[in-house]
């Protein structure tokens, strides 16, 4: 059996610079990623999710806290020496290599007999459908075989934590769909703790165990997909997650004072009595889903998910919109945290 461990962090810190152009790209960081977990830490560019994977890597050092695998803290242990194994957004092939060759290279570099790293190779190379392509070189491939590759190099090590940092970000729509499927069977044959950056929300509501959400450094919300979704933790998930974003109404508007409701747009429905009125401006129809965009005076721009039907408004009709209270979500217009 694999040996595989947990990640644990604990007030992690991470700063550049000094002074005046001191940079805090993460924030006082605690987040525990069990064994076996496939944990996606998502966030717009900047957030700090890529920094947070490169401390657990070893390629960068916390300026304060402690960063555990399994049940070592690893803050001086050396990159080679944490067991992990980690694929980049670029390919990071030996382009003078065979797809074979560099499957092997981590193999190589630790003596393991010929015989047995071409086995171990070969065993990866099935896994991800590259035993054909074992005598090309990376130019010979196309961007989806290529991380593929990189991929396989990785299962070879037969790591405790796999780390990945946008894997998918070069492969075109269709076979980022693909590859985020054979990830998720990759993780599930491998048994393995996956830890996945990623700023695409469809990768992590599709493919996590539990998602990290992070903003300018700080921890947001953790949970599952589902959770995340129905329960975001603060106005910056509640927009992040879900396409489109949740309606935000102004402070007041059908909440207390200092409170915003939030809405989901398929639960923002027209109604005879709605208690808010909004002029549509646009219509997207998507086959499966119509959205209503509509401008309210009272409440700003909103959107709406609607089944195709007849009774789908057109560009210039006034609707009413009613907000069931089991649909809406409390926050505090000043902190942006959810209210109970």
């Amino acid at each position: 059996m694999r040996r595989v461990s947990g990640v644990r962090l604990s007030g992690v810190t991470k700063k550049f610079d000094e002074g005046e152009d001191q940079v805090t790209a993460v924030d006082n960081v605690d987040l525990d990623v069990a064994d076996h977990e496939f944990m996606v830490l998502l966030g717009p560019s900047g957030c700090g999710k890529s920094t947070l994977l490169r401390m657990v890597a070893g390629l960068e050092d916390p300026t304060s806290g402690e960063v555990f695998i399994g049940e070592q803290m690893v803050n001086d242990v050396a990159p080679k020496d944490r067991d992990i194994a980690m694929v980049f957004q670029s390919y990071a092939l030996y382009p003078h290599k065979t797809v074979r060759a560099n499957i092997e290279f981590p193999l190589k570099v630790r003596r393991v007999p010929k015989a047995e790293r071409t086995a171990e190779a070969h065993r990866a190379a099935e896994a991800l459908g590259l035993a054909d392509h074992m005598r090309r070189k990376p130019g010979q491939l196309s961007g989806g075989q290529r991380q593929r590759v990189a991929l396989a190099r990785a299962i070879v090590r037969r790591p405790a934590v796999f780390l990945m940092d946008e894997p998918l970000s070069n492969l075109d729509a269709k076979l980022r769909g693909d590859t985020r499927t054979e990830l998720v069977d990759l993780h599930r044959r491998l048994d393995s703790t996956f830890i996945y950056v990623t700023h695409d929300q469809v990768e992590a509501m599709t493919m996590a165990s539990r998602v990290a959400v992070l903003n300018q450094g700080r921890l947001e919300q953790v949970g599952t997909p589902q959770e995340v979704y129905d329960h975001p933790a603060s106005v910056f998930v509640a927009q992040f997650i879900g396409t489109p974003p949740m309606n935000l109404l102004p402070a007041g508007l059908l909440g207390g004072e200092g409170v915003r409701v939030g809405v989901r747009p398929e639960h923002l429905l027209p109604a005879a009595d709605g208690a808010v009125t909004a002029r549509v401006h646009q219509i997207e129809h998507l086959g499966h889903e119509v959205l209503v965009l509509a401008e309210s005076e009272t409440a700003g721009r909103l959107v709406s998910r609607l089944a195709p039907g007849p009774d789908v408004p057109v560009v210039g009709d006034s609707v009413r919109f009613e907000v069931r209270p089991a649909d809406m979500h409390r926050f505090d217009a000043t902190s942006g945290m959810r209210l109970p």
